[in-house]
């Protein structure tokens, strides 16, 4: 059986062009570059300079009880590691030498109404319309910011003068 003269034409055409990309593929035109291999001197180490240890923080007389947490924290923090939970006059007097204000701040008393030492010591520093709030407990420091209340205070419950 003879195949019709059209499929024929279009085999042969088929068959020229495969065959014209095949010879074009395998004969080059041009040289190919050679890649060479050119080592690097070798460079001396510079020194590496030693990043500056970050500021420690500082009050912001007249900032906001946010604006001045961090340094609170530092402070107490600080204070904490040294003396564990200690007593509230050292914890105040600490304070008031770090720049705070004595007349801002209430304290907890260092003992219960039986006469025993208190679970925890809680400082606080009046700071316009905000208190920082300080906890020294056996366990560790913590603090937080909270609205002043409707008392004008920002402790509730029995603080103990600050009259030294």
């Amino acid at each position: 059986m003879r195949q019709p003269r059209s499929t024929r034409v279009a085999l042969a055409v088929a068959l020229a062009v495969t065959l014209g990309v095949l010879a074009s593929g395998c004969a080059p035109t041009s040289s190919m570059p050679v890649p060479t291999y050119t080592p690097i001197a070798s460079a001396t180490a510079s020194p590496t300079s030693t990043p500056a240890a970050p500021a420690d923080p500082v009050l912001r007389p007249g900032g906001s009880a946010l604006a001045n947490q961090e340094f609170f924290t530092f402070v107490n923090s600080r204070f904490f590691a040294a003396h564990g939970k200690s007593d509230g006059r050292s914890i105040v007097d600490n304070l008031v030498a770090a720049g705070f204000v004595k007349s801002d701040m209430e304290l907890t008393p260092d003992q219960t109404s039986i006469g025993i030492p208190a679970d925890s010591i809680i400082v606080s520093v009046r700071i316009k319309s905000s208190c920082l709030i300080g906890q020294f407990a056996a366990s560790g420091y913590t603090d937080t910011i909270a609205p002043v209340l409707g008392t004008g205070a920002c402790l509730v419950g029995a603080t103990r003068p600050i009259d030294w």
